[in-house]
C-alpha cells in the first residue's frame, strides 16, 4: 500500500462510537438497572435476521442499542434470534404474545413479516432495521405503527471506494454481497462510484471486480451466514490481483479477513460496524483498511427512547453523511500508510456530499425505496 500521515480528519466522520457485544444473547432477558419509574414498565424487544446477534455487523449493532436503551431507561427487554427466515414470522408473533410494547426487526428481509404482524397487532410498535415494511408481494407499504430506520450507505461507501482505489497498489479492488437485495447492493453502488471518482480525478484507471452498477451485475455469496463461500470468493479476487475487498456480507466477510490473513498485501474494508473495534481476531484487526458504518446503536436506542415517553411516530428515519447516520471508520493501524494528500481529497468530498455538491446516486437508496 501507498504510505505516509494520519487519517485524523476521518476519525470523527461523526458516527457515535458502536457498542461492542460479546456472546450472542439468551433469547430473551429482562430487567435493567437504570431509568425511571415511568417507563420501567415498557418492553422493547428485537427479532434478529438469520445472522443472529453474534453477527460483528448489524444484528449485533441493533442488540448493542436494545441493551443500551434497557441500561439507560430501566426497561424490560426480550429477543428472538432467527436462524432461517422460515422462523421470521413465528418470532414477531412472540414477541407479540410476550407483551412487547415495541418490536425492532432487524434487516431487509423482514419486512413483508414485520408489514403483516404489524397490521395485526395495531397495538404494538414497530421499528423495521435497513427497510420499510412490506406486503405480501413485497411492495413497500407506510404503516401507522411501523418506523423505518434506513441508512444511505451509498454515501459513506463512496468515501471507501475513493480511499480504496487511491490506496491499492495492485490497481484493482473488489466488492461482493451476500444476498442481493437493496441493503447490499446499495454499499456496493457507492463503493463503484467511489472508485470511478478517483479514476476520474487522477486520471488513473483502478480496476473493480465483483460489481458492474450500471447492470447491477455481480457477485454473491447466496447467504449471510456460510463463511467458506465468503473465502472461496476473496481467494479469487486476491488471486486476479485484488488487494482490497469490500464484503457486503454480514458474517460471511470473516471468510474474506481468512483470506486476507494468507499473504501479505491483502486488505479488506468492514461494513456496518467499525470492524477494527467489533472483530475478536486479532490478526485480522490490522488488515482492516476501513468499516463504512451505519450509526443502528444510537438510532435504536434513540426510537426505544421516544417509544418508552410515549412519543412514538412512524415518520422514516434516513441516515445519511450530513446526520451522522452513516459514515467511514479510523484507519487504525494502517492510518499511517494512507497518503496524507488522500485523506484531505476524502475529507472534502465527505463535505461536498453534505452540501450536495456531489450526489451520489443509488437505485438502492432509501429515498428511492421508499
Amino acid at each position: 500500500m501507498k504510505s505516509i500521515s494520519r487519517a485524523a480528519a476521518l476519525a470523527g466522520a461523526g458516527i457515535l462510537t458502536l457498542a461492542a457485544c460479546g456472546s450472542a444473547p439468551e433469547e430473551s432477558s429482562s430487567g435493567g438497572e437504570g431509568g425511571d419509574s415511568a417507563s420501567s414498565d415498557f418492553k422493547a424487544c428485537m427479532v434478529s435476521d438469520a445472522g443472529g446477534f453474534d453477527d460483528k455487523s448489524f444484528n449485533e449493532s441493533g442488540y448493542a442499542g436494545l441493551t443500551a436503551a434497557e441500561s439507560e431507561l430501566g426497561i424490560e427487554i426480550a429477543t428472538a434470534e432467527s436462524s432461517d427466515p422460515s422462523q421470521f414470522e413465528t418470532n414477531i408473533d412472540n414477541l407479540v404474545n410476550q407483551d412487547c410494547n415495541l418490536i425492532f426487526t432487524v434487516g431487509f428481509l423482514l419486512a413483508p413479516a414485520t408489514g403483516t404482524q404489524a397490521q395485526a397487532n395495531e397495538d404494538t410498535e414497530f421499528a423495521i432495521i435497513d427497510s420499510t415494511a412490506q406486503d405480501e408481494n413485497g411492495d413497500a407499504i407506510e404503516v401507522d405503527n411501523v418506523k423505518p430506520l434506513s441508512f444511505d450507505t451509498a454515501q459513506a461507501a463512496y468515501l471507501a471506494g475513493y480511499v480504496a482505489a487511491g490506496t491499492s497498489e495492485t490497481g484493482t479492488v473488489a466488492t461482493y454481497g451476500g444476498v442481493e437485495i437493496p441493503t447490499v447492493t446499495i454499499f456496493m453502488d457507492g463503493f463503484a462510484d467511489g472508485v470511478a471518482a478517483y479514476n476520474e480525478a487522477h486520471d488513473a484507471d483502478v480496476e473493480l471486480l465483483g460489481w458492474d452498477k450500471e447492470a447491477q451485475e455481480g457477485s454473491f455469496t447466496g447467504d449471510f451466514e456460510d463463511q467458506a463461500k465468503g473465502k472461496a470468493l476473496s481467494d479469487t479476487f486476491y488471486s486476479q490481483g485484488a488487494d482490497i475487498i469490500m464484503p457486503v456480507a454480514g458474517p460471511v466477510g470473516s471468510g474474506t479477513l481468512a483470506s486476507a490473513k494468507e499473504a501479505d498485501g491483502r486488505y479488506v474494508i468492514w461494513v456496518d460496524t467499525d470492524g477494527y473495534e467489533s472483530i475478536d481476531d486479532e490478526e485480522a484487526k490490522p488488515l482492516i483498511l476501513t468499516s463504512v458504518m451505519k450509526g443502528i446503536t444510537p438510532a435504536v436506542q434513540d426510537v426505544a427512547t421516544a417509544a418508552a415517553n410515549d412519543e412514538f411516530d412512524n415518520e422514516p428515519y434516513i441516515g445519511t453523511l450530513e446526520n451522522e447516520g452513516v459514515g467511514i471508520a479510523p484507519y487504525h493501524d494502517l492510518e499511517g500508510q494512507v497518503p496524507a494528500e488522500l485523506q484531505d481529497e476524502v475529507e472534502q468530498l465527505k463535505q461536498d456530499i453534505i452540501d450536495g455538491t456531489v450526489v451520489v446516486e443509488s437505485d438502492a437508496s432509501p429515498q428511492n425505496l421508499g
